[in-house]
């Protein structure tokens, strides 16, 4: 059940954001749009709720229940970054804005974009792993929660791969690809 409560939030994170721009933009009600976008962190209250409500009614703890807290946790440091892509999409595909695959960085630019990547995802990690402890904290059966640990752990892992990603393009920079001459 829980599972396709997350969904249907992720869903509804969607539709808030497309609701929001096409009031904003092809209504030219700014106001409403930018509320309707601002209702999306409320989607994410819903989920935590209906997560710690499942596990308090003595659910085991699974994947799909940290799945949770990891979609909050990058709900809340990507969140504005994903609505800023929207919008700019947004604006390229019905107001004539400017062409947001046009603007790829190289060299340091890039390696600076890479590593600020990093920092949201560990403030994802930092989030979502503070939700799994709060819950495992109140839950306090270990038996219940022993998917919860597991998540934190595999997510440092992925945490670290993407560390090693990220940071060697400060080694490494992207180079501006050599256009041919024909």
């Amino acid at each position: 059940m829980i599972a396709y409560f997350i969904i249907g939030c992720e869903i509804a994170f969607w539709v808030f954001v497309i609701a929001g721009l096409c009031v904003r933009y092809l209504l030219g009600m700014k106001r409403a749009g930018v509320a309707l976008l601002m209702a999306t962190p409320i989607v994410d209250v819903l989920l935590l709720v209906a997560t710690v409500m499942d596990l308090q009614r003595g659910a085991t703890a699974s994947l799909v229940h940290g799945i949770a807290a990891i979609y909050i946790g990058v709900s809340i440091a990507y969140g504005h970054q994903m609505i800023a892509w929207a919008d700019r999409y947004f604006l390229y595909w019905f107001k004539g804005g400017d062409n947001p695959r046009s603007s790829k960085v190289y060299g340091s630019e890039h390696a600076s974009r890479e590593r600020i990547g990093w920092f949201r995802h560990l403030l994802a990690w930092c989030i979502g792993s503070l939700l799994l402890l709060v819950m495992i904290w109140w839950i306090s059966d270990a038996d219940r929660t022993a998917s919860f640990s597991n998540l934190i752990r595999l997510w440092g892992i992925v945490l670290g791969i993407d560390f090693v990603i990220s940071f060697s393009y400060s080694l490494w920079p992207r180079k501006m690809p050599v256009k041919k001459v024909k």
